[in-house]
């Protein structure tokens, strides 16, 4: 049995990467390390898995039922867990949503299908069709991933409320809308309905700026690296500690821009890099089309480890 059945995402979600061998193949025992430096993190409220930082685009479905297997017995008794559902169709995104409540999922984080790029803005309905197969096949939390809408794959607003209506289990959206205006409209709407939908920022590039409006919490990717700065200033925000939330992200910032920097495909490869450096991973084995990055670039990231003053001493800076 689930004990985290009645989780509702909010607070600090890490998403976590997923580590491979010179082979290409996942390396778990690599992956239980990662997770167990991630879990360790004072204030985390879930982790997440089979999402855009563990390069579900490359993993089979075997592959992604391994990695939800791997993390809930690593974690799972500490953390609830949120799996991704990453599926162009929607037949194969609510077997996937099926898969992950039988493991014992906390909830689900729903991407947008890739065909909705061609035009799907215009089809509000594509997107509550998508949405009530997966419903039909769980009644875990959803996650709506809400991208940018010049990407073609972001929602219009209308569509959003459409959605959270018709859909209740719709409990929050990861935000990465990329457009500071139209963020704080998804806070202020989302979360002011009569079932109020959840707020998580994805914006983690100015995630203090962010924060402040009043999200009800992150899901990152940076985590993976940063999970303790994250979690303490997200603690400053809920505390309206100004002087603190901007210390914290002083020190968040070189390694932000680091990672975030063109092309943005590499985020991920960066943060694995990262940990390579800082003697938490021992390799940064990405699957193809992602390739090695460039030792100038790796020196770059290094640089701004330093100056965030992030180091070897042990898993997220506390003494090994």
């Amino acid at each position: 049995m689930n004990r985290f059945r009645e989780f509702v995402p909010a607070g600090v979600i890490p998403a976590c990467l997923l580590p491979f061998d010179e082979d290409l193949a996942i390396d778990a025992a690599e992956y239980r390390k990662h997770l167990r430096d991630v879990a360790s993190v004072r204030g985390l409220a879930a982790i997440t898995v089979n999402a855009h930082a563990s390069e579900v685009h490359a993993c089979s479905l075997e592959e992604q039922r391994c990695v939800l297997d791997l993390t809930l017995d690593e974690v799972g008794d500490r953390l609830p867990v949120v799996s991704g559902v990453y599926a162009d169709g929607s037949l194969a995104a609510a077997e996937i949503a099926r898969i992950a409540q039988r493991a014992g999922a906390a909830a689900l984080l729903v991407f947008p299908p890739s065909s909705m790029g061609m035009g799907g803005q215009l089809r509000p309905e594509m997107a509550l069709a998508h949405f009530a197969y997966i419903a039909d096949a769980t009644d875990l939390p959803l996650i709506l991933f809400q991208y940018s809408l010049p990407s073609g794959l972001g929602y219009p607003l209308e569509t959003l409320l459409r959605v959270v209506e018709a859909v209740p289990n719709i409990r929050a959206i990861k935000d990465w809308c990329n457009d500071g205006m139209l963020h704080e409209r998804h806070v202020r709407t989302l979360q002011g309905l009569p079932r109020p939908v959840n707020v998580l920022s994805s914006h983690s590039a100015w995630l203090m700026s962010s924060l402040v409006l009043g999200c009800k919490g992150l899901l990152s990717g940076a985590g993976s690296v940063i999970a303790d700065l994250q979690a303490a200033l997200w603690q400053a925000v809920e505390a309206k500690d100004l002087a603190e939330a901007q210390a914290l992200a002083d020190r968040i910032y070189p390694v932000v821009q680091a990672f975030y920097a063109p092309p943005f495909l590499d985020m991920h490869n960066r943060m694995k890099e990262a940990l390579v450096l800082l003697g938490r991973l021992k390799r940064a084995v990405v699957r193809p089309p992602l390739v090695k990055l460039p030792a100038s670039e790796i020196a770059r990231l290094e640089a701004a480890l330093a100056q965030a003053c992030i180091t070897t001493a042990g898993a997220f800076g506390r003494a090994a």
